[in-house]
């Protein structure tokens, strides 16, 4: 063990949870009937996977078949398709549903008619972290990344941990699993104030930036909501943050548990250093309070996954994990779903799909793309996400895309926005903004409409990316099937 290893380990050891069992394992599922309305979602599938393996009976409704349905039916869970009054089982006893459900769903309305146990996702999501040592990572970008990070971490130490990602992570096989070890590793959504739900013993704060507008009031709205979630944190455990924001800083002034920073290049208790570019993607040195650590080497482009490993190496390393797992775990981390996912490399064309919707994520995701591949262009095909965020966030969206040669911006994907938010911002006004700040942008309204203008202009060195929390994602599958 190298002498920074130990001081990572002796540092984690001193703030290691000592609570007894039945402190934090409060109620078991064993034998509880559970029906999840919506149980095809990222986070609500897994979620009933975790409460099968805990010995729920379970089962669920969606409006349509998907990969995910066919996963859970697989595993023996009865889901129906209609959503309707007859789809709870007369022996339901809770019933789970996501934000997304409508108050006049039929299977809503006859679970409060029969006067059943009604819980949000996130409050599910806190009752099974009660079964567990809970880890909970959030933040405005990063979340699914970390998580799944993480989680690779601990499955290459033999810990075998329980997680619920919010993407899909072909290298664990999905996007959540039940594990028999002791510790539960989550995604925690600050949209909703959700997280609030969560008493995680260990947590990570990667960034705060503003988001969710149409919820939060502002910055300092959202900061507040993030210390109260840091305040939620065990005593006698660990917090995680970014030492170069002030709102972690601030988000963590009433925390209880002991604080660790992170940073690249830069003052921090863990940080980055001697970064160096290796066939597209990060190899770096770790130190921990100055002594010399390791060298981790990445498999996903881009500086900011050089902040999220840090992140879940030191909480690998917080319970228990040795270095050379956290080097294979890393190692093992090929990407999840949707976070610059290669859809296709033929023909010279590189086809790439990415989940950024807010500014910051844009620009670190094209940085990284150009870093990776050096193309010769750099098209992206960006869908906003809410006519509420665009209107927002118009400034900062039309100065993010600097890495890019060409933008094409379809019509804004529609989710949560009221009439007045979808009539008081349009794409086009958006791809005015962007050519006003130099960038080559077009407004093609249809999606099918963009596939068939890239199929004319596409040409060897090309590297297009699908960019946008909707359903932009079509595009680049279906030119992967055509070019």
């Amino acid at each position: 063990m190298t002498r920074a290893v130990k001081i990572l380990t002796d540092t984690c050891n001193r703030i290691r949870l000592t609570m007894a069992d039945d402190d934090h394992h409060e109620q078991s599922l064993q034998g509880v009937h559970i029906h999840f309305i919506g149980i095809g979602g990222s986070g609500m599938c897994g979620l009933a996977q975790i409460a099968l393996q805990s010995g729920a009976f379970v089962t669920g409704s969606d409006r349509a078949v998907s990969p995910d349905t066919r996963h859970l039916e697989s595993l023996g869970i009865h889901i129906g398709y209609r959503q309707e009054d007859g789809e709870i089982p007369p022996e339901t006893q809770w019933v789970i549903c996501t934000a997304a459900i409508a108050v006049n769903n039929g299977e809503l309305i006859t679970a409060k008619n029969r006067g059943l146990k009604i819980l949000k996702y996130s409050q599910m999501l806190g009752r099974v972290m009660e079964l567990k040592t809970g880890i909970a990572i959030a933040g405005t970008h990063g979340k699914s990344t970390t998580t799944a990070m993480l989680a690779c971490i601990l499955a290459a130490a033999g810990m075998d941990p329980s997680f619920v990602v919010g993407a899909q992570i072909p290298q664990l096989n999905g996007s959540s699993h039940g594990g028999a070890g002791e510790h539960f590793v989550v995604e925690a959504c600050e949209f909703d104030r959700s997280f609030l739900n969560l008493r995680p013993h260990i947590a990570a704060v990667l960034n705060i930036e503003p988001d969710h507008l149409d919820y939060y009031r502002d910055l300092d709205d959202i900061t507040e909501a993030f210390r109260q979630f840091t305040a939620q944190v065990h005593p006698e455990g660990l917090v995680v943050i970014a030492a170069d924001s002030a709102a972690c800083g601030r988000a963590v002034s009433s925390c209880r548990a002991s604080v660790l920073t992170y940073g690249i290049d830069r003052a921090a208790d863990i940080q980055a250093t001697n970064l160096q570019l290796v066939d597209g993607c990060f190899e770096f040195d770790v130190r921990v309070r100055g002594a010399a650590c390791g060298r981790l080497a990445l498999r996903v482009p881009g500086r900011h996954n050089v902040g999220n490993a840090l992140v879940a190496a030191a909480i690998g390393a917080h319970v228990g994990a040795g270095w050379p797992e956290i080097y294979k775990g890393l190692q093992t981390f090929g990407g999840a779903k949707r976070r610059s996912e290669l859809i296709r490399n033929s023909g010279g064309i590189v086809l790439v799909d990415d989940y950024a919707h807010h500014p910051t994520e844009i620009t670190a995701t094209l940085a990284a793309l150009r870093m990776r591949w050096n193309p010769k262009r750099l098209i992206c095909v960006f869908q906003p996400h809410q006519h509420s965020r665009t209107r927002c966030f118009m400034d900062e969206f039309s100065a993010s895309f600097s890495d890019a040669d060409i933008v094409i911006v379809p019509d804004i994907h529609f989710a949560r926005d009221t009439e007045a938010d979808r009539t008081g911002v349009k794409a086009n006004t958006l791809v005015e903004k962007m050519c006003a700040h130099g960038v080559q942008a077009r407004y093609i309204p249809e999606l099918g409409q963009v596939g068939e203008y890239l199929l004319q202009i596409a040409r060897a060195g090309d590297l297009i990316v699908s960019m946008g929390a909707g359903n932009v994602w079509k595009v680049t599958h279906e030119l992967a099937k055509r070019i």
